[in-house]
Parts: structure tokens; sequence; C-alpha cells
């Protein structure tokens, strides 16, 4: 029951947020207005408040769920998609879509960065199953070593070929630009989160070591994929948008343990909680003004992580290791 009273909580505040959310900006809205059917009113709901709210919603739910997928098959607790070089293969597949196909739409883009973020996401798995020393710190400093390679060579082509200006929109992550017409491909997260759902268990499998699983090899390439793609659409949409997927799932775990099948919902509602709480943030602090997402997640989730980081370290909950050694 005390689980129980968890999910409904965030259930109940995320809820009551997201209405709130939506009557946060340069413009106000009046509800008596948009019950009325005040033309101007409406059109300022349906352009950009729902459409921004709902990208919200889906990049929380999204990167989380990706977050907690990666730490689970990795079996480390501060892998994800920011420490796993996901987020910045995923930026230079959108540069290789800038440079050789200049007019592609947006779902281009994605292609180029559902590759890019895949083959990225692997590239990391692949080292560091060959590192012998696998201690919990080593393994995501290399990726975070490996993702500032990635992302140098993305930076130096970008200066190289004039396209700097043009990758600055998704080097950075916000949602001021997310409008109707220009933000439907994060819903792409929806249907790879249920994906998760339904492949908990398997998932929990392979967490537990080779030893276990006889099929580690489909289910490993499953879940890394799916977060990978999901971290690409969010990425496509938003920019880059990080510590989520790092600093949610290990919130989650203090309190309902880690086992991913009674988490996942959990990981997934505080998840889009934490990510709508920095929106609303970003958008009061200098109102009229904004500042952007990834700068109120960037210094909330720095200090978060240092905090998991001393936790963990010092013999905090199932502070995990590659190859199954459980501290």
């Amino acid at each position: 029951m005390k689980k129980s009273g968890i999910t409904i909580g965030l259930a109940v505040s995320l809820l009551i947020l997201a209405i709130l959310s939506l009557f946060i900006g340069v413009i106000d809205l009046d509800t008596l207005s948009l019950l009325s059917g005040d033309v101007g009113q409406l059109r300022i709901f349906i352009i950009s408040r729902l459409p921004r709210l709902l990208a919200l919603l889906c990049t929380g739910i999204g990167m989380s769920v990706a977050g907690l997928i990666m730490q689970q098959l990795c079996m480390n607790k501060f892998v994800s998609p920011t420490t796993g070089a996901t987020i910045s293969s995923a930026q230079f597949g959108i540069l290789l879509a800038l440079l050789f196909m200049p007019d592609s739409t947006l779902w281009g883009r994605a292609l180029f960065a559902f590759a890019a973020a895949v083959a990225g996401t692997w590239g990391f798995v692949w080292f560091i199953q060959r590192i012998q020393f696998k201690d919990v710190v080593m393994v995501p400093l290399v990726g975070i070593m490996f993702s500032n390679i990635i992302g140098g060579i993305t930076n130096f082509l970008a200066y190289k070929f004039e396209m700097t200006q043009a990758l600055s929109t998704w080097l950075t992550g916000h949602f001021s630009l997310v409008l109707k017409g220009r933000y439907e491909l994060v819903y792409l997260a929806v249907p790879l989160v249920i994906l998760a759902f339904l492949y908990a268990n398997h998932f929990n499998i392979v967490g537990m070591g080779r030893d276990f699983s006889k099929n580690l090899g489909v289910i490993l390439f499953m879940g890394l994929t799916i977060a990978a793609m999901i971290t690409a659409s969010v990425v496509v949409v938003v920019g880059a948008v990080s510590y989520i997927g790092l600093i949610v799932p290990n919130v989650v775990s203090l309190f309902k343990g880690d086992n991913i099948r009674g988490t996942l919902a959990d990981t997934a509602l505080f998840g889009a909680l934490f990510v709508l709480v920095c929106d609303m943030a970003g958008r009061i602090v200098i109102a009229p003004y904004e500042l952007p997402i990834e700068l109120i997640i960037g210094i909330i989730g720095s200090i978060l992580f240092i905090m998991l980081l001393f936790y963990r370290l010092r013999g905090g909950r199932k502070s995990v290791r590659l190859g199954g050694a459980v501290k």
C-alpha cells in the first residue's frame, strides 16, 4: 500500500502541474475565455501550450525509461543516454543529415539520428565489455569520454562545413520552438515505452547476468535499441536534455528498489514530473523571458549526480558493477 501510495501521489501531482503548466507563458490564458470559445485563446492553446505539454510528458517519460533500461542491461546505476554516448551520437547523426541531406524533413533527420544513436550506444557497450576493470564509476567515466570524442568530431565537422549555427538547435534542449506540426515525432516514445513495459521481466533477467538468460543477445539488442530510439526522437525534436535518464531511475530505486517491473511506472511518472517542474521553473524565473530546460536540469542534475555518486560509493542500495557483482 505504501508503494502504491507513491505511484498515486506522483500521478496526482503530475496531473495538477500539467494543468497548471498550460496557463504559464508570455500570453495569459483565461479559463472562461477558452470555455467560451475565444478564437485567439484557443489558437494559443492548441498550437503552442498543448503541444508543449505533450512534448514535455513524452520527453520525461521516454528519457527516464531509456535510462532505466540502460542501467538494467548494463548492470550499472550510472549508465544512461548521457553517460552512454547515446545523446552525442544522435547529435552526430543529425549533423550527417544536415551535411548530406540539407533539405531533409524532420523524419529524414530522425532516421540519421536513430541509426547513429543505436550505433553509438552499441559501440559504448562493445567497448566496456572489453575493459577488465569494470568499476561502478569507471564505466560511466568511459562513456563520458567516449561521448566527448563523438561530440568533438561533431563540433569539428560542424565548424569545418560552417554548420555550427544550424546544429546549435540540437545542442541545447529547450521547448520554446515546440509547436503544432513540429513535435509529433516525439510521440514515437509512447510505443517504445509500451514495449519496455511488455519486456520488463526480460530486462530483469538480463540484469541478473549471462548465466540466467538463454536469449541474452536478442534482449540486450532490443533493449538498447529501444533506449537509443527514444533518445534520438527526443533529441531531434527538443535537442539534448541531459541527466534525466541518469537521475530519475536512481531516485526512484531509493524508494522502490531495483526491480524494473516494480519501478517502471514510477520512473515514467517521476520523469515526466521532473521535466515538467524544470520547464515551469525556466518559464517563471526570468519571465517574460525563458531559460532553456537544459540549463535548469543541468544545474539540478549535476548536484543530484554528485549526491548519488557519494551515496552509491558509500554502500548505497545495490550499487551494481558489470559482471553481476553487487555492493
